[in-house]
């Protein structure tokens, strides 16, 4: 998205005001500066080598342990939960922060926290003083702070922080399990047939050729496979698995195209992908939720809740969203042009709109969703654990079958 640098004069506090901004275009940005208070002076798109000399100093300014350490989302809701016990107890933010650090027990926040305690006595507000750290502190956690900074319920929007955080949390939680059982499985059955065909198969090879068994197709099979796994086809097998795995992971972060293509494969993936686009939904509706309730300009609340997800199709249709809104267009139409959504979703939009009250609407929605997120998930769990079993149970039969074929076609010789 392109980025405009401006300069003027804040309104609220009658002083200097300068930055970067990100819009779809020159009238927005002045559009939303505008909502902001902030009476223009200049304007001007941000292009080439500034625009990067710009995302330079922007990462320079990162400390060494957010660039170079993650820090758990489990640390970071408790952090917020003692954040908003405290702050509803009546104690200043700074006494806030500084017992919250002292109670915390990540050296990497704990350095995080005494940075916004700098910041926040040197005169920056809350919302500024944790946009500093954007590694941990995304765009939407800012966001609800400084709607809370503002509307003087700080209390309130860091409670509905922490059950932002804690229901992304458990979608995630949720997501891996599903696909961390097939997963093992798969593992355990590829692990079982490289043992089979590397350490039993020799045995009744010897025996086999003992014997002077004329041998069938499948266990000749099995004996191949032996010996290409045991000489170098295994090793150059390894070693093209590495390459791919890292070259994967390498063109995923430099290829748009490949991003844009692998991300579109996930969606539609057999019942993985709906659990994937029912969860995604379930977290974009909440945040707009919260963020309505906020009283935040439905521009913004569009543009914060592209960053609730990484995949490029979910990103691309909310900014045609946003780009419909801005132009005046019902975002229940617009919603509805975009094919990644379900119907349901835009039509229980159209009744938000309808009624006036889309913070309540996008609050059902995200149960809706969230429920059908989980009836997928236990009944995902409930079929794969017996057809795991009889994956399984397959693979090792039809292994025993192919090694004792020779001695069954023997018997029915000498029958």
């Amino acid at each position: 998205m392109p980025s405009f640098e401006y300069k003027g004069i804040s309104g609220e506090k009658n002083t200097y005001a300068d930055g970067v901004i990100e819009a779809i275009n020159e009238d927005e940005a002045a559009y939303r500066l505008r909502q902001k208070k902030i009476i223009i002076t200049s304007i001007n798109e941000v292009k080439g080598r500034a625009k990067k000399v710009q995302d330079k100093s922007k990462s320079s300014s990162l400390s060494f342990l957010e660039n170079f350490g993650s820090i758990k989302t489990k640390e970071i809701v408790l952090f917020t939960k003692k954040l908003s016990t405290m702050t509803r107890a009546g104690l200043n933010i700074l006494d806030t922060l500084q017992m919250a650090k002292n109670q915390v027990n990540d050296k990497k926040l704990k350095v995080i926290i005494e940075s916004i305690t700098q910041d926040l006595q040197g005169g920056t507000d809350i919302a500024g003083s944790f946009k500093k750290h954007p590694k941990v502190f995304d765009n939407i956690y800012v966001n609800m702070i400084k709607a809370g900074e503002a509307s003087g319920k700080l209390d309130i929007f860091l409670d509905k922080l922490v059950g932002i955080l804690e229901k992304r949390e458990k979608i995630k939680s949720k997501i891996k399990s599903a696909l961390m059982y097939p997963s093992i499985i798969l593992s355990v059955a590829t692990l079982v047939t490289i043992f089979m065909i590397w350490k039993v198969v020799p045995v009744f090879e010897n025996m086999y050729g003992g014997m002077g068994v004329e041998l069938p197709g499948p266990t000749l099979f099995l004996i191949g496979a032996n010996k290409f796994i045991t000489g170098s086809g295994g090793i150059t097998s390894l070693v093209i698995i590495l390459i791919i795995v890292f070259a994967h992971s390498f063109t995923i972060k430099r290829s748009d195209s490949y991003k844009s293509f692998m991300d579109k494969f996930i969606l539609k993936f057999p019942l993985f992908g709906k659990i994937i686009i029912q969860a995604t939904i379930a977290r974009i509706a909440l945040i707009k939720a919260n963020l309505f309730a906020a009283g935040v300009d439905v521009l913004e609340i569009l543009d914060i809740a592209k960053s609730s997800t990484n995949n490029v199709h979910f990103v691309t249709a909310l900014e045609q969203v946003k780009r419909g809104v801005f132009s005046g267009e019902d975002m229940s139409k617009l919603v509805e042009k975009e094919i990644i959504f379900p119907p349901t979703y835009s039509q229980l939009i159209a009744v938000g709109e309808k009624t006036g009250n889309l913070e309540e609407m996008f609050t059902s929605i995200a149960t809706y969703y969230e429920e059908e997120f989980d009836n997928v998930v236990d009944n995902l769990s409930t079929m794969i654990e017996p057809l795991s079993m009889v994956i399984i149970g397959a693979i090792v039969g039809t292994l025993l079958i192919a090694m004792y074929m020779p001695i069954f076609n023997a018997g029915s010789v000498v029958g």
